[in-house]
C-alpha cells in the first residue's frame, strides 16, 4: 500500500481505477468500563463522520490518517488496528476511504473550526444512529466487534528493510560499512516519515551502517532509544539464524511500539519467528518470496496488549519514493 497507488483491492469495484484516495481514523476510548467513539460535525455537510481527508502529494496513506486527525480535530493519534476502507462515488470516479483504530491518549480535542465545529463522544450504537454515510457504520462494526474479541488495544511491531545500499561491486571496503546510496538516503527519510504513523519510541537495528542509517532520521526527530545488535546483520544471521530469531522473540517482551530493521537475507528468519504468533490466515499475508521487501518497505505487526503475545492484524506499506 503506497500513497500514489492507482488501484483499491476492493470487491465491489473489482480493479476499476480509484479516482480519489482518502484516510481518516476512529479514535476509540473505554470510559468506565464502556467502549466509546469520537465522531465529527462538519459545518459544510452538517454531517456527522470520522475525522479524514483526502491524500496529499509525496505522502502515504497512514501519514494521510494522522495528518488529518491532527488537523481537523488536533489530536496527535498513533494508528492502531486497520479497519475495513469504504468505498463510494463522486463526482469524478470512485474514492476509497482508508480507516483505522485509534486509541484516545486523553489529550484535549480541537475542532479546527472550518471542517469541524463540534466533536461527539458516544456509544457504537448511537454512532450508528447518528453516521450520515451508512458506509462510515462497516469499520465501526469492526472496531466494535474487535473490542469485543479483546483485539482492539494493541501495540506494533514494525519490521523494516533498511534503504538502498551502494552496490556491493562499487564497495570494497568492509561490507558492514557499506552505506546507503543517495537514492537510500532519500528513502529513510521517507521511512522517518511514516513511522511516525506508529510512532515506535524503540528501535532494534542491525549494528551495519546501511541499517543505522535507514532509521537515523526517524530517531532524530522522535527521540526513540536505539539497540544496535549484531544478531541482525547479514554475517551473523547466515552463522547463526536462531539468534537472529531471538532477537525477534525479544521485541515482545516489554509489551511495546518498537520497530526493527535488517537486511533481505535475514527477513525470511524475521518473518518465520512472527508466524509463530498468528493463526495461518494472517501468516498468509506476511512476505514469503524473495526479496521480501523492497529497501524501505516495512511489514507492521499489530499484537493484541495482554494477549501473551497474539499477533491480531499485519500491513505492509512503501514508503513514498520520488
Amino acid at each position: 500500500m503506497a500513497g500514489d497507488e492507482p488501484l483499491a483491492d476492493q470487491s465491489e469495484h473489482p480493479g476499476e481505477r480509484v479516482a480519489v484516495i482518502a484516510a481518516g481514523a476512529l479514535p476509540w476510548r473505554v470510559n468506565r468500563g464502556r467502549l466509546e467513539v469520537l465522531l465529527i460535525h462538519r459545518p459544510r455537510y452538517d454531517d456527522w463522520s470520522w475525522p479524514k481527508g483526502k491524500l496529499d502529494h509525496g505522502e502515504t496513506i497512514p501519514e494521510c490518517a494522522v495528518r488529518e486527525v491532527r488537523e481537523e480535530i488536533g489530536l496527535a493519534v498513533e494508528l492502531g488496528i486497520p479497519l475495513p476502507p469504504i468505498h463510494y462515488r463522486v463526482s469524478s470516479g470512485l474514492k476509497v476511504v482508508h480507516y483505522w483504530a485509534a486509541k484516545f491518549s486523553g489529550a484535549k480535542v480541537v475542532p479546527d473550526g472550518k471542517e469541524v465545529d463540534s466533536v461527539l463522544w458516544c456509544s457504537p450504537e448511537r454512532a450508528a444512529f447518528l453516521l450520515s454515510n451508512t458506509s462510515d457504520v462497516a469499520p465501526l462494526q469492526a472496531l466494535a466487534e474487535a473490542h469485543l474479541r479483546s483485539t482492539l488495544d494493541t501495540w506494533p511491531l514494525i519490521v523494516v528493510r533498511h534503504a538502498k545500499a551502494k552496490p556491493r561491486s562499487s564497495w570494497s571496503r568492509a561490507e558492514g560499512e557499506r552505506p546507503l546510496a543517495a537514492t537510500g538516503a532519500r528513502q529513510a527519510q521517507a521511512v522517518g516519515r511514516l513511522l511516525q504513523a506508529w510512532k515506535p519510541p524503540r528501535v532494534v537495528s542491525s549494528s551495519w551502517v546501511r541499517c543505522v542509517a535507514t532509521v537515523a532520521p526517524y530517531v532524530r526527530v522522535s527521540g526513540a532509544k536505539v539497540k544496535l545488535t549484531d544478531a541482525l546483520t547479514e554475517h551473523k544471521h547466515q552463522r547463526s539464524p536462531k539468534k537472529t530469531a531471538a532477537v525477534i522473540e525479544s521485541l515482545f517482551d516489554k509489551e511495546r511500539a518498537v520497530a526493527v530493521c535488517t537486511h533481505r537475507p535475514a527477513l525470511p528468519t524475521v518473518f518465520a519467528q512472527l508466524a509463530r504468533h498468528m493463526p495461518a490466515s494472517l501468516a498468509r499475508l506476511l512476505p514469503d518470496a524473495d526479496p521480501y521487501l523492497a529497501p524501505g518497505e516495512i511489514v507492521v505487526c499489530h499484537v493484541a496488549s495482554g494477549s501473551r503475545n497474539r499477533v491480531v492484524a499485519v500491513e505492509q506499506f512503501k514508503p513514498f519514493d520520488d
